[in-house]
């Protein structure tokens, strides 16, 4: 779903996707560039780990208690798996600036004006990120792929990604974003319904999830050993919910206001100086963002939403977050994918669950477990598909031995070239 990118009010002129459009975007593919915004921590500390997991309701010791992960593998706390990454919460961009061979090349959007929304996401980890450690990151458009669409009878998978690496030391995750380009008018002529009731919650079922709540944590110090897992073991149940604005507003203190750089006051004024497409008049005549239609309901609706809602990437902290939990201090998350298919509407409430689907052993030597994640609103729609892999210490095959990068890849250009090549085109 485009939950991350608000629907505008304002009519654009029409705009096809073209094969020379197409091509245009696929020549960039693999060319860094710098993040449109800086980090929100250039040095993140323990607090700043505990500040990341707690706005997605992760209470888990080895990233919120400074002495706790003193006594694991690790032998001190680590980031909580969402940080590292996280759009804008860290890295420093690598290369400053396109180069000059390439600035006529990345000038504009070749496909300016065709609608884009936000619709999946795929995250790899490598090396745990530690205390005080500042991280470099390096961005590139990595796949171009021009399908058919039954939404929009032709759409465009642009896949973008970041690298990031310990300043001086390893290389640490990757996160890609897929955006979706589909032709506006097509789009709208074949859109989806998606007016929903959210019906009040009776006592029982508050009560339902409250004992849920009560009954989650994590697995902490004792290990999960591959030997004892079992395929069709199930994950979770975790829930979520009902999602209410301050679970936004608390989202908001540790993950900060992402890619839209949404500022207050003086710095606000000069935000909306440079970008005033993204600023709309409230009912007071008050220029404000379009982020708005997340914690204001009438904002929403004049976006075309019911009521107002989640962000995409709240959900994928929330994978992160039952995977972890299951996997206990001594597992480490491999890799992480997840669609947006549905919004999560405020008072909404998803249900996170999983299943041991694969059991094996990676890269020939490495004990490893795959699960497929779901998640389920209240009304039983599944909203965020999934897909885990995890690495799991074993009697036979010792603790866990972290994953390689993509293709052996010891820089960040590395990285990004062999994800693109992942890609085909």
């Amino acid at each position: 779903m485009s939950d991350d990118a608000p629907r505008s009010t304002k009519e654009r002129p029409p705009a096809t996707i073209t094969d020379e459009g197409i091509a245009r975007l696929r020549a960039r593919i693999g060319i860094p560039e710098p993040h449109v915004l800086p980090p929100r921590y250039l040095e993140p500390n323990a607090d700043a780990f505990r500040h990341v997991a707690e706005c997605y309701g992760d209470d888990n010791p080895l990233w919120c208690d400074r002495g706790y992960g003193v006594g694991t593998r690790w032998g001190g706390p680590i980031a909580p798996p969402p940080l590292v990454g996280g759009d804008t919460l860290v890295g420093e961009d690598e290369v400053e600036a396109v180069a000059e061979e390439h600035r006529d090349l990345m000038r504009g959007d070749p496909l300016r004006g065709v609608h884009a929304f936000y619709s999946a996401s795929t995250r790899e980890w490598w090396s745990p990120l530690r205390p005080g450690t500042r991280v470099a990151r390096r961005n590139a458009l990595v796949g171009v792929l021009d399908k058919p669409s039954a939404f929009a009878e032709r759409a465009v998978h642009e896949w973008t990604a970041q690298v990031f690496r310990a300043t001086g030391g390893p290389l640490l995750s990757a996160q890609l974003r897929l955006m979706i380009r589909t032709e506006r008018t097509k789009a709208r002529e074949r859109k989806r319904d998606d007016a929903v009731v959210i019906a009040p919650y009776t006592d029982e079922q508050v009560a339902e999830i409250e004992a849920q709540y009560e009954a989650e944590g994590p697995r902490g110090a004792k290990p999960r050993f591959w030997e004892d897992v079992a395929e069709g073991d199930e994950v979770g149940p975790m829930v979520k919910g009902p999602l209410t604005v301050t679970d936004v507003v608390c989202w908001h203190t540790g993950m900060g206001m992402g890619l839209y750089g949404v500022k207050p006051l003086r710095l606000g004024a000069a935000r909306r100086r440079r970008i005033p497409g993204f600023f709309h008049r409230d009912e007071l005549n008050i220029p404000d963002v379009m982020q708005r239609v997340h914690w204001d309901p009438e904002f929403a609706r004049r976006a075309g939403n019911p009521t107002t809602f989640d962000y995409g990437r709240m959900r994928e902290t929330w994978l992160v977050h039952v995977c972890t939990d299951w996997m206990g201090d001594d597992g480490w998350l491999w890799r992480l994918d997840c669609e947006f298919r549905r919004f999560n509407y405020t008072g909404d409430t998803q249900w996170l669950r999983g299943t041991v689907v694969r059991k094996y052993l990676a890269d020939g030597d490495r004990p490893a477990v795959e699960l497929e994640l779901v998640v389920e609103n209240q009304r039983g729609e599944l909203t965020t598909p999934g897909h885990a892999t995890i690495l799991l210490p074993s009697r036979k095959h010792g603790e866990v031995r972290l994953p390689e990068p993509p293709g052996g890849a010891t820089d960040l250009q590395g990285a990004l070239d062999a994800i693109a090549a992942g890609f085909d085109r």
